[in-house]
């Protein structure tokens, strides 16, 4: 099944761009209103998942201090607690 998240920024994508009829257009604003109010878009899942992937990037980036990376493996230490 694929990622929710993926799929509502497939939809807004949809929706602007401007070689899509008004009729896409139409039903991909409908699809993403009945995702959200069904409760499949949940903001703060998201938001958690981005922290999540931004301190493994940080911890894999060769760029980053040692101290940064420290603390990203904290952190994602206690969200996986």
């Amino acid at each position: 099944m694929a990622n929710p998240g993926n799929v509502a920024r497939g939809l807004k994508a949809a929706i602007s761009n401007p070689n899509n009829s008004e009729e896409a257009k139409e039903r991909a604003s409908e699809r993403l209103r009945q995702m959200q109010e069904s409760g499949e878009l949940d903001s703060q899942e998201a938001h958690g998942a981005n922290v999540a992937i931004g301190h493994k990037a940080a911890i894999s980036n060769p760029n980053v201090s040692v101290e940064a990376k420290v603390h990203s493996a904290q952190a994602l230490d206690d969200m996986n607690e």
